[in-house]
């Protein structure tokens, strides 16, 4: 399959809705491809559920055929943080010529305990939750493992902060765009979960992702993906600082593309917390398993690096809308290479790469995209 049209809308705080936010960002994929909604044959929704918006609607594949007059097949891929990557997985695997990929949340539109009663549908229920074991306090047990072990410090991961604050300020579809955030600020922010700050954290924001996915040859292929589940609880994980199902779905996807990880050059990961995005280096072969440090503190990973990763300011700057994250990296990554990136902008970009996580590790998706003709 290949990448026809992508759309998004700002990602933020504004007050429209679900419906609203949708239609925005398929118009603008349907405007970049050239297409009316007639071409499409089928649609691939991704969303945690209408509860988490306020609008207490649920049937979001029977809302879409609503909007969209479309009496074709609508399924709903359901995976809360990976559910974006899992419908682009999904439309890939359909066999329809023109599908439809759309993802939207209104995380701001809701009280905060039901908003993260949603978010935590993706974790163990019975036992870490209980516990309190919640995502940041999952994650801040992570970093210290991760720190202990390879010798990682907060500095790097505040580094991290700062390079997707710094592209995020250039990104007029950004939460954080055109507000200016110091290392000073991202260092002296409140702890969160020890050592997490606020700043180590990624943004709930309301917003929606479309693409258009065709089997008509186009400028962008999707080369590679690869889908892959791994257990529900985080510390089932043999190993706390890596995430099994990444490497996997990083090593299929890479050998679906006949490339290898040196290959790619533009990357968006799954920065829900700082350490994941070092850790993430690591797991899709970037680097060697404990160097994923070196790639913050040398620059690797910055805007003018050999290797730029989440140019969009990623979750943690961008914002991160569950459901749609998975989809904005694809309209991320089609803006790279098809040189639409304005002052984020990287040079010769051939190969990208989408990384995008649902849960603790629990599911994972690789997209591979290749500039047709490299």
């Amino acid at each position: 399959m290949y990448v026809k049209g992508v759309g998004m809308t700002k990602f933020g705080a504004q007050t429209d809705t679900s419906q609203e936010l949708v239609y925005e960002a398929t118009m603008e994929a349907l405007e970049d491809a050239n297409f009316n909604m007639e071409d499409i044959d089928a649609i691939v929704s991704s969303t945690v559920d209408n509860e988490s918006s306020g609008e207490r609607q649920r049937g979001f594949s029977s809302i879409l055929s609503s909007m969209f007059k479309k009496k074709v097949p609508i399924l709903t891929s359901s995976a809360v943080c990976g559910g974006g990557g899992s419908a682009i997985w999904t439309a890939n695997k359909m066999g329809y010529e023109n599908v439809l990929v759309v993802g939207s949340e209104r995380l701001l539109s809701n009280n905060t305990a039901n908003t993260t009663d949603e978010i935590l549908m993706a974790a163990e229920r019975l036992y870490e939750q209980a516990d309190g074991l919640i995502f940041p306090a999952q994650n801040a047990l992570v970093a210290q493992q991760y720190m202990l072990r390879y010798g990682a410090t907060t500095d790097d991961f505040a580094l991290v902060a700062f390079k997707n604050h710094s592209n995020a300020y250039l990104n007029p579809k950004a939460r954080f765009y055109k507000r200016q955030v110091t290392l000073k600020q991202i260092k002296k922010s409140p702890v969160v979960a020890s050592p997490l700050r606020l700043f180590d954290c990624s943004l709930s924001v309301n917003g929606a992702a479309a693409a258009i996915l065709t089997k008509e040859k186009t400028d962008i292929e999707i080369a590679g993906s690869s889908l892959y589940v791994d257990r529900l609880s985080a510390f089932e994980n043999e190993d706390m600082t890596s995430w099994q199902a990444s490497k996997l779905a990083a090593e299929e996807a890479y050998k679906q593309a006949n490339l290898s990880p040196s290959d790619i050059d533009v990357a968006e990961l799954h920065d829900a917390f700082t350490p994941v995005e070092v850790i993430s280096y690591e797991d899709l072969g970037f680097c060697k398993k404990g160097e994923g440090k070196y790639m913050i503190r040398k620059g690797t990973v910055n805007l003018n690096g050999k290797l730029p990763v989440n140019t969009s300011g990623g979750l943690k700057a961008k914002g991160h809308p569950i459901s749609a994250t998975g989809i904005a990296q694809v309209y991320d990554l089609a803006k790279q290479m098809r040189k639409q990136a304005g002052d984020r902008q990287v040079d010769n970009v051939n190969y990208a790469l989408a990384h995008n996580i649902g849960g603790a590790g629990s599911t994972v998706t690789v997209h591979i995209l290749k500039k047709v003709g490299a």
